[in-house]
């Protein structure tokens, strides 16, 4: 039996304030994405049960490392597209070829954490010439993913398992192309006293502390480092009715850059400076909302209707989901912070349902709990609407990185 988990990224950029820059925006348009497949800033993806081949939704593109300024290069493929993170992060048992390891002042290897939700990477900075498509980011810092080069502290793993393995990770690496330069900023250049601390210098396998880390050793989103195109990304999937086995798209670099990448007629949803927007859905504004591609479904709660909308059993093939009893057609209502805003109509069926045909990996109905109610009752708070890789089916959804300039203003910004 294949299983099935979701997959959702915390942004570390809620933890600190971002210059925001403004975009414009008109009704919103919901329309079948025209797929750009070819271009030298257009890399295909595709939508598929993943290396591990237990995958629901997840996207995957190919990726080429090099050793800077060589022909040594290693081309590694199921690697999750995500543009909830930033930064390329590759396990360290889908990697043949070495590269240099980033040392701290004290010449001591430089090591990261990265937390997600329910889940932790971690692992040495290394540099490598990133190649996608047709586009190159020379020298860029990326996290190299491993449980055993060095002990991850208690802080890091904060009582979660790790993901880095193939059968905990379910792809051979992450690529995160969302809003950000860096998967930190200037919030990682001083070691925070109390709280978390994503780098750290390690003098042994066993011995690390956290450090401070410059936002240009950071790891970094590999499309701020492209020569051109490289002031955001498009998603492009075909629209999907119910489920189907694979789904083929694309990933396409830049925005307003080349003929193949204009923002149209798309609506321009700004960010706050946590990296989100506001979804209303049934009445409450949920301010803490996102677009994540790396999320595996529509994630939200919805207390008002249950048990319409009951979870799935703890002991099915889909914990963590939902399992009402018949297909729910809802709707909820995005706003930027330039006003901009739309309704988006989705539906949810019984993921135990969707996950009985084995031959389908892609799920346009697949949703679940931001937050799961505590068993012992109580009052449970969701912050957020998480709008995962569904909501990209049958729509070309734009992310606007941090202080670029394109034609819909300066990002960060979500477009569709």
């Amino acid at each position: 039996m294949r299983h099935f988990r979701k997959v959702v990224i915390a942004f570390i950029g809620l933890a600190f304030s971002l210059a925001m820059g403004c975009g414009g925006g008109s009704s919103p348009a919901t329309k079948a994405s025209v797929i750009a497949s070819s271009g030298q800033n257009v890399a295909p993806i595709v939508v598929n049960s993943g290396p591990a081949n237990f995958y629901a939704n997840g996207a995957f593109a190919t990726v080429t490392v090099c050793v800077p300024g060589t022909s040594t290069c290693q081309t590694i493929d199921g690697v999750l597209v995500d543009t909830g993170s930033s930064g390329l992060r590759i396990l360290s048992s889908a990697l043949t070829i070495a590269l240099p390891r980033q040392k701290a002042a004290s010449g001591s290897p430089v090591v990261e954490c990265l937390q997600f939700l329910g889940s932790y990477t971690w692992g040495p900075v290394q540099t490598a010439d990133v190649q996608i498509a047709g586009e190159k980011a020379a020298s860029a810092p990326i996290q190299v993913l491993s449980d055993t080069d060095f002990k991850a502290p208690t802080a890091c793993s904060n009582g979660f398992p790790s993901a880095n393995t193939l059968n905990t990770l379910g792809a051979n690496g992450i690529l995160g192309i969302g809003a950000t330069a860096q998967d930190c900023g200037t919030f990682c250049e001083q070691v925070q006293a109390s709280g978390f601390n994503p780098y750290y210098e390690c003098s042994s396998s066993t011995s690390c502390q956290a450090v401070g880390e410059s936002i240009a050793q950071q790891v970094v989103n590999p499309v701020v480092l492209f020569g051109s195109d490289n002031n955001g990304v498009i998603i492009e999937l075909p629209a999907v009715s119910g489920s189907t086995a694979t789904l083929s798209g694309s990933l396409v670099f830049g925005i307003g850059t080349q003929s193949n990448n204009a923002l149209g007629s798309a609506t321009v949803y700004t960010m706050d400076s946590t990296l989100s927007f506001t979804t209303s859905y049934k009445g409450t504004p949920y301010s803490g909302s996102f677009i994540d591609s790396g999320s595996n479904g529509y994630f939200f709660l919805d207390s008002s209707i249950v048990p319409a909308l009951v979870d799935c059993p703890n002991t099915s093939n889909a914990p963590g989901f939902y399992c009402p009893a018949s297909v729910q057609n809802l709707s909820a209502t995005n706003q930027g912070i330039n006003r901009a805003s739309g309704t988006v109509n989705f539906s949810i069926a019984n993921a135990q349902t969707l996950f009985a045909n084995t031959n389908d990996t892609v799920f346009s109905q697949l949703g679940g709990p931001s937050i799961i109610p505590p068993a012992s009752g109580g009052n449970s708070i969701s912050p957020y609407f998480d709008w995962g890789l569904p909501f990209f089916y049958g729509r070309n959804v734009y992310t606007a990185i941090e202080g670029a300039s394109t034609p819909g203003g300066t990002g960060p910004y979500w477009a569709y």
